[in-house]
């Protein structure tokens, strides 16, 4: 993996433990994701495809003041976390 897909991939690590820590919003963490583009490109369609619909059920989720059944927040950013694991895993030299 090159150097610069190793400093994207911890720029989104970064965002998602900041929006874990309260630091930063949905809203910044969905852009700092999506911004990702050379990530992305590197990476197989499928991943792009469930990275939007994680954050676009994040964004749902946001618009509620309480933990909705359908989108809870704990659990989207674990499925963040294991994206980022699986695609850092993916983009590792063979």
């Amino acid at each position: 993996m090159s150097n610069d897909l190793t400093q994207h991939l911890g720029a989104m690590r970064a965002a998602l433990r900041q929006l874990q820590d309260g630091e930063i919003g949905v809203a910044a963490l969905c852009g700092a994701w999506r911004s990702q583009r050379a990530v992305l490109a590197a990476l197989p369609p499928r991943y792009e495809q469930v990275a939007e619909d994680l954050l676009g059920r994040l964004e749902a989720g946001s618009l509620f003041t309480e933990e909705s059944c359908s989108f809870s927040q704990h659990d989207l950013i674990d499925s963040l976390n294991t994206w980022l694991d699986k695609a850092t895993h993916a983009l590792a030299p063979a």
